[in-house]
């Protein structure tokens, strides 16, 4: 989770064969799938969001391709924790506000 906008733009050129100035999200995400970086190319530049889960890990899916289409609902599924193809999410985590 080190590379930052540019260093996802290659990957997603050189690794995937896709272009990242075409306006799709790119999604990648650590070996321990507990972050993932997204990234997209909107009119005049790159932006990136990034989610860190402070327990569990992302149902990320299984696939042979380097390149999987989700639907945007199945995005949302994924980002709250669902297992796409199963549909349980993770557990709501509520913690103590610190004055």
């Amino acid at each position: 989770m080190r590379k930052q906008m540019d260093g996802l733009a290659l990957l997603a050129k050189d690794v995937i064969r896709q272009d990242p100035l075409s306006g799709a999200l790119f999604v990648f995400v650590n070996a321990q799938r507990t972050k993932l970086k997204m990234l997209v190319w909107e009119r005049n530049g790159f932006s990136v969001w990034y989610k860190r889960l402070e327990r569990h890990r992302f149902h990320w899916p299984r696939s042979g391709d380097a390149v999987l289409t989700l639907t945007g609902e199945q995005l949302n599924w994924l980002l709250d924790g669902y297992d796409v193809w199963r549909m349980k999410p993770h557990e709501a985590l509520y913690f103590p506000v610190l004055s």
